[in-house]
């Protein structure tokens, strides 16, 4: 057992704000009072109401007595399992470096009763290898009642738990918010040395928490457990995770629960046990508001009841205080009169679930990227451990950043902060990811070196806005005739080959590193003036200019795809828990059957985007939609009725395929390796990792390949039209949770065909091989601002590929239209491909 006798040290941090848009800890008077001025059945009162003293009390016992809410046993169940795994994962970064747990803060928003929590406690304390006189990691437990976090404290430190973690981990209490507590952090109070020596529960005035020369602040590790992030509004759940203190590189973690969109009938049964246990915590928030009016009999709980329903379409529970009678109360200080008709309802709390894609839509929006996620035995709850990537792409159908009307929509004009993204990505994956070594080197022997790549982008970018604005060149300007234009020359005779850049032969005539980025800076500059001078309207927006704006973002997205072969692993990101990620992957739910009948329909390919008529209407920019010359004008295809595979091919489907007895038809996948001992791995930006972790991943090989494999058994790959026919119906998109945008650093396990989501799902991040000869049909017409962008790969030897690979922009995976296209025996594409059946 723990010390007894141990001392409680609880920070006061109330008067940390983070902005004056924050309430003050006081300001629960004019909350509820604004909330009681309200109209009819639009009334409310805060939520923390219910969590004074007595409703932590009661919240308790509710987690011990009211085995129908599900939550919290779910959430224990899962700390019971996977502790351990989830405190490995959240040090990974920490165990890597070999810095131990030095200089580690855990603050829990919202701690309670610590229950649950002492499960990550001591498994903490089992990574500590020593203990301390002054533990390096430190445990804050977040509330809003001293009394509580001073009981909860104290029950833990004199339980086993206590006895784990003295002398490696120190836990400590804050009085407060969890506005309070984020501000609290960004105020540099983490970085402050704090008297540990304080008697028990006696509570320290922390006002002015910025100070000067203030240590680097620990890796921090947060907890918000409970789904209590439910309890905010959509919307205003991710505008909070957003202002969360987590740095991008730096090991911070959060650690988040998530309640399922479970059945309404368990939902509602959850938050309204037959006991009354929940009715009572609910009912004593009337009570916390006529304290906090000033009059604690001012609400007659003879006039009210609890109710509560579950809305299925918004996926929200909403709790309520309804009105039996018609009266009014008087507000003490403003004296002022409120009237409550029979049958009013006042909202108390409100709890959002989470669909699969609210879970990824609430991450993208909060710029929060998963590492791992675990779930209940019932599949009811998650917690998520979740990080601050070094640069993510947000959600396509809600810009948050954009200015303008016009330019920043879904596939029209992109906006400034979508190339700020744009070169986030790029320059992470250029300048962090290819070793200084390797840029004279070429990735692949079918491409330049890395370093023409750094100067081909801002090379074209330079000579589009060159042409369009009809002014000189950056300098030095010899690089239009270096850096224009790549190659992709034929994989059976790599002498013959598109137009392409006459670039050094020599090491020594290369321009230098420095002398590029330099260039590079000097380019972005000029894109940013020509925003700046559409903004003022010193230049109009023509459809011209958003052509080449669209055209100019999009190549680069393309080619930050491209750019990741031979690379190091990506700095900053959490490495893959593969393990644990394989427990997970073998745990998920697969496709009642392996394939699903697509009946005969008429497919729409393609959009209505004339780039002749960008001079006729060329002010109709508002809500247009661009794309590339290959794919206009739009045409409707039949076609007739078929059965495709709900996943494409994976690692170890075509392992057996492979080792089996059609051997000699297959050719040994370039995104595999063979060790010296025989065995098979398969590649990664990781360095390689076994067959067994990727054997549920799409197979990456060439389309001859997996055409040979779809024949064997006893079937083809897909057309353009059915493929589209397929996504369209089973795609979940971005926002459904794709693997794409660099979501990941490797392919995933598919997840379509899953009933729950009405077969829903995510290929696992790749593009899809289609048998659909990339070339010209009726009414394509060359771009003129790139004429060789499609029309040069006309020649029979390239195949239609559609989706989007883990590293394909959201932007290029989103747009349906878009079509890329490979060689048909490129060994290197980032492709898989599904089977289609004939009837």
């Amino acid at each position: 057992m723990g010390d007894a006798n141990a001392a409680v040290h609880i920070i006061d941090i109330r008067n940390c704000q983070n902005g004056a848009d924050q309430p003050q800890h006081d300001d629960v008077y004019n909350m509820i009072v604004r909330g009681l001025k309200a109209p009819l059945n639009a009334k409310s009162l805060p939520t923390l109401l219910l969590y004074n003293e007595r409703g932590l009390i009661l919240y308790d016992k509710i987690t011990t007595d009211a085995p129908e809410y599900y939550l919290f046993g779910a959430e224990e169940e899962i700390f019971h399992k996977h502790a351990s795994e989830i405190v490995q994962i959240m040090q990974s970064r920490s165990l890597a470096n070999s810095e131990n747990t030095s200089a580690q803060v855990l603050l829990e928003l919202g701690a309670g009763s610590l229950r649950k929590t002492s499960h990550v406690l001591h498994a903490l304390a089992g990574l500590v290898s020593r203990t301390s006189t002054i533990p390096s990691v430190t445990y804050f437990a977040l509330d809003l009642e001293e009394r509580e976090i001073q009981r909860s404290l104290v029950q833990l430190l004199n339980s086993d738990v206590g006895s784990a973690i003295q002398g490696k981990i120190e836990a400590k209490g804050m009085l407060g918010t969890y506005e309070n507590g984020v501000a609290f952090v960004l105020q540099g109070g983490l970085q402050t040395p704090l008297d540990s020596s304080a008697p028990l529960g006696q509570v320290t005035q922390d006002a002015d928490i910025t100070k000067p020369s203030l240590p680097e602040q620990p890796q921090l590790h947060m907890l918000f457990l409970g789904s209590s992030i439910g309890n905010f509004s959509r919307g205003e759940d991710a505008q909070f995770l957003r202002s969360l203190p987590l740095r991008a590189g730096c090991g911070d973690t959060l650690l988040l629960g998530l309640d399922h969109d479970n059945d309404r009938e368990e939902i509602e049964i959850a938050y309204n046990d037959p006991k009354g246990l929940t009715r009572g915590f609910i009912m004593n928030g009337l009570k916390a508001a006529g304290i906090a009016l000033g009059n604690s009999e001012i609400f007659d709980p003879s006039n009210w009841e609890y109710i509560n329903f579950y809305d299925k379409g918004s996926r929200a529970h909403k709790a309520f205080y309804k009105c039996l009678r018609p009266h009014h109360i008087t507000i003490p200080g403003t004296q002022e009169e409120v009237y409550f008709s029979k049958d009013e309802l006042i909202k108390i709390e409100m709890s959002l679930k989470y669909s699969e894609r609210d879970a990824y839509v609430l991450f993208t929006d909060a710029g929060l990227r998963p590492i791992q996620r675990w779930m209940d035995s019932t599949s009811r709850y998650s917690l998520w451990l979740l990080e601050r990537p070094s640069f993510a792409f947000p959600l396509l159908s809600s810009p948050t950043t954009a200015t303008e009307e016009i330019i920043g929509k879904k596939f029209g004009v992109p906006s400034m902060q979508d190339w700020q993204d744009i070169w986030n990505a790029w320059d992470f994956v250029t300048l962090r990811m290819i070793p200084s070594s390797m840029l004279l080197e070429k990735p692949i022997d079918l491409r330049h070196i890395c370093l023409f790549y750094l100067g081909h982008i801002p090379t074209f970018l330079d000579i589009h806005l060159s042409r369009l604005l009809q002014e000189p060149h950056t300098q030095p300007e010899e690089f239009k005739f270096i850096f224009e234009r790549g190659m992709d020359p034929n994989v059976d005779d790599p002498t013959q080959c598109h137009p392409h850049s006459e670039v050094p032969k020599n090491e020594e005539d290369w321009p230098s590193l420095s002398t590029i980025l330099s260039f590079r800076e000097r380019v972005r500059e000029r894109l940013a003036k020509l925003y700046a001078n559409i903004s003022s309207g010193t230049i109009q927006l023509t459809r011209k200019i958003a052509r080449v704006l669209f055209m100019t973002y999009e190549h680069e997205g393309f080619h930050a795809e491209r750019t990741g072969n031979g690379t190091i692993p990506p700095p900053d990101f959490t490495i893959p828990p593969w393990e644990s990620l394989l427990a997970s992957w073998k745990a998920a739910p697969e496709p009642s059957s392996p394939t699903i009948f697509i009946g005969a329909t008429i497919v729409t390919l393609g959009i209505e985007d004339i780039e002749a008529d960008d001079s006729v209407k060329a002010l109709d920019v508002e809500g247009y939609v661009f794309g590339w010359d290959n794919e206009s004008p739009s045409r409707q295809v039949s076609v007739d009725a078929f059965r495709i595979s709900w996943r494409p091919v994976t690692n170890g489907e075509f392992f057996k395929f492979y080792t089996g007895i059609e051997k000699d038809n297959a050719m040994f996948p370039a995104s595999w390796v063979k060790y010296e001992d025989g065995e098979i791995g398969v590649r990664t930006l990781y360095g390689p990792v076994s067959m067994t972790i990727a054997w549920d991943w799409p197979v990456l090989t060439s389309y001859d390949n997996l055409s040979v494999y779809a024949s064997v058994k006893g079937g083809r790959l897909p057309t353009e039209p059915e493929l589209r026919v397929f996504m369209d119906k089973y795609a979940s998109g971005y926002e459904g949770g794709a693997n794409t945008g660099f979501r990941n650093w490797h392919p995933t396990p598919a997840t379509t065909g899953v009933e729950s989501h009405n077969g829903q799902g995510h290929n696992g991040g790749v593009w899809e091989w289609t048998s659909t000869v990339f070339d010209t049909f009726e009414g394509f017409v060359p771009s003129k601002l790139y004429p060789g962008y499609s029309a040069d790969f006309f020649d029979g030897n390239y195949r239609v590929v559609l989706g989007g690979s883990y590293a394909t922009i959201p932007r290029i995976a989103e747009r349906r239209s878009v079509r890329n296209w490979y060689q048909h025996n490129y060994p290197y594409a980032w492709v898989g491909a599904r089977i289609v059946f004939d009837l």
